[in-house]
């Protein structure tokens, strides 16, 4: 009887002693992701990342490094949140933490691809648009142009982003296929353009011009301030009217500082997402802007005009039922 209660309490001590030791691995600083890890695990993704939108992924890497502690920070392990992205215009989920004041709030997300996507389209955002004339090796002119647009308010904000760089010799990965990324030189006078290896041909840009692929892989360009579709026609050896075409959009205006510019032909459905939840204030138009769906596609899908009032919350269609 009394081996039968030793044992009993043996197994008891035994448990809670497990317990503990999960407590404090959880907590243990040798649970840490060390910083190597963190690159092995995330430079395929900031890879792709690079290739789909002009981010180099040396810059990406080093913000997933230094907003995350390598991946190990509060808002890393509890909201997946690598790059210290607040709640500003964000309808998702969120935690809190100090930081420039008390108690902010800061976007959590499912998982820490998320993170990465969203940090890819927080860069699209117009006050980052002059980054995207910077080549994708550029890593230093990218870590000043950040700290300028105002991503970060710690005035060394760009050393240590070079430094991390440097230290790690990211800036490898920023030539990783590079056949891919597509920033055109001007060609001398009546030099045409001619195919290149790999998918169709080269088109003839204007210098410094950068060609972007959504991930349904439509192209388009940023537009620059007060820039009108004739010019940028010119610029790309088009006609004005194909560039009206693709962006569904009749209008002679001047477009805004990092308005999306489709070269090509919109896609019939989007990559990935299903459906859009519109945001105050979203057209049609807007909808298929941002996912480079042709916008007579949407009007199918959704049983809609391109002129119907969208309220907030409506879920749209992004390809067929």
């Amino acid at each position: 009887m009394e081996q039968k209660v030793f044992n009993s309490k043996l197994l008891v001590v035994v448990a809670a002693m497990m317990w503990s030791l999960q407590l404090v691995a959880s907590d243990d600083p040798g649970g840490r992701i060390s910083r190597q890890q963190y690159i092995e695990t995330w430079k395929d993704e900031a890879i792709s990342h690079m290739h789909k939108y002009g981010i180099p992924a040396s810059i990406k890497l080093a913000q997933g490094i230094l907003e995350s502690g390598d991946g190990n920070s509060m808002l890393a392990r509890k909201a997946n949140n690598h790059f210290g992205i607040k709640c500003h215009g964000w309808n998702g989920p969120g935690v809190y933490k100090d930081d420039d004041a008390k108690n902010e709030c800061f976007r959590k997300y499912k998982n820490a691809r998320e993170s990465f996507e969203d940090h890819s389209q927080f860069l699209l955002k117009p006050r980052y648009a002059e980054l995207f004339k910077l080549k994708s090796t550029d890593y230093k002119g990218w870590a000043h142009g950040l700290k300028k647009a105002g991503y970060a308010t710690n005035p060394k904000y760009p050393q240590l982003l070079i430094r991390i760089i440097e230290e790690n010799d990211l800036q490898r990965f920023d030539r990783a296929g590079q056949g891919k990324e597509r920033v055109a030189q001007r060609k001398p006078a009546g030099q045409t353009s001619k195919p290149t290896s790999g998918k169709g041909a080269e088109l003839d840009f204007h210098l410094g011009r950068q060609i972007m692929q959504t991930d349904n892989r439509a192209q388009f360009v940023f537009a620059r301030e007060g820039e009108t579709y004739k010019g940028i026609a010119d610029d790309l050896q088009l006609n004005k009217w194909q560039l009206q075409k693709y962006n569904d959009d009749k209008s002679v205006r001047p477009l805004s500082e990092g308005e999306r510019v489709y070269i090509k032909p919109k896609r019939n459905r989007a990559a990935g997402a299903s459906v859009h939840v519109v945001e105050e204030g979203q057209t049609l138009r807007d909808i298929s802007q941002l996912h480079a769906v042709k916008l007579n596609r949407l009007e199918r899908y959704n049983e809609l005009s391109r002129d119907t009032p969208l309220r907030k919350g409506m879920q749209i269609r992004l390809s067929r039922r």
